[in-house]
């Protein structure tokens, strides 16, 4: 019972944070069209600016984070605005694009910071008890500012004149954009939103994991699972998909084992999508 107990927390915590990673994600295609294939680099961004300000600057960790989100937050925005919005249209050069911003984000750090993981870890230690099982305090935290941002998030897109804008977009750009949005400056918030989530994810998270200059791949990967398990440009579809991979990826870790475990979880996936072949909410996100 213990086991299962402490699994199911690492589950739970897993699932919030990849939550948080799928949204940005979600966000990105459900209203602008593009598969963002630079969210890995942003996610290792966000690891590495909250390790140099609390290393180079003293910066308090919390703090880090912050600036760590805002600066991802402000690079999306340029990045939208100045270079993909240009060919917004474009699937093919938008992929291209997103590709090669992250191959550039990641060889960059490569350069700066060396192929070795640096010493970064959480400021807090320890291991709360209960009733047979323990949880380190590191991951409530994690999992409690996952949470946070979840809600925040789901505030903001279903409860704001600006969510109302952009889900109008993501429904039908023409019919939007004739009643007077203006997706100059929704796309590139957009994107600056997910990609800010996706720093400052990887503030929070590479503390307690690890922080190399490539494991944005597995996040990439894993980011794109989710979406498509959850269907394509659902944000509610991402969340609960997040969960059900952060607890089957927990489970069959214990239970399987690493190799046997990441198997388990993609005929999971693959036998979910053959008898729902659009994912758990997938609909029609785009009209334009």
């Amino acid at each position: 019972m213990q086991g299962f107990v402490a699994t199911s927390l690492i589950g739970i915590s897993l699932g919030a944070q990849y939550a948080l990673l799928a949204l940005g994600f979600t966000l990105i295609f459900g209203i602008l069209g593009v598969v963002n294939f630079a969210h890995g680099g942003f996610y290792v961004l966000g690891g590495y600016l909250a390790y140099s300000a609390v290393t180079y600057l003293g910066m308090p960790y919390a703090l880090a984070v912050l600036c760590a989100a805002l600066g991802t937050t402000v690079l999306g925005f340029l990045f939208q605005r100045f270079m993909l919005d240009r060919v917004i249209d474009d699937h093919l050069a938008t992929l291209m694009l997103t590709l090669g911003l992250y191959l550039m984000v990641s060889s960059g750090i490569l350069v700066v910071f060396g192929p070795q993981s640096p010493a970064f870890s959480f400021p807090l230690t320890g291991v709360i008890h209960g009733h047979g099982f323990f949880v380190p305090i590191e991951n409530l935290v994690v999992l409690g500012v996952c949470i946070i941002g979840i809600l925040s998030m789901y505030g903001l897109i279903y409860y704001t004149d600006f969510g109302r804008a952009l889900r109008a977009l993501a429904d039908d750009r023409a019919v939007a954009t004739a009643q007077g949005l203006r997706p100059a400056i929704l796309f590139p918030a957009a994107f600056a939103l997910a990609t800010g989530l996706a720093g400052l994810t990887g503030a929070l998270v590479t503390p307690t994991l690890s922080l190399a200059p490539h494991i944005g791949d597995p996040v990439l990967a894993t980011s794109f699972l989710i979406v498509i398990l959850g269907g394509l440009g659902s944000i509610g579809g991402a969340t609960v998909a997040a969960f059900i991979v952060g607890m089957a990826e927990a489970f069959s870790a214990v239970y399987l084992g690493g190799s046997k475990g990441a198997l388990a979880l993609f005929v999971l996936v693959l036998v979910m999508l053959v008898v729902k072949p659009s994912g758990l909410f997938g609909q029609r996100v785009r009209g334009a």
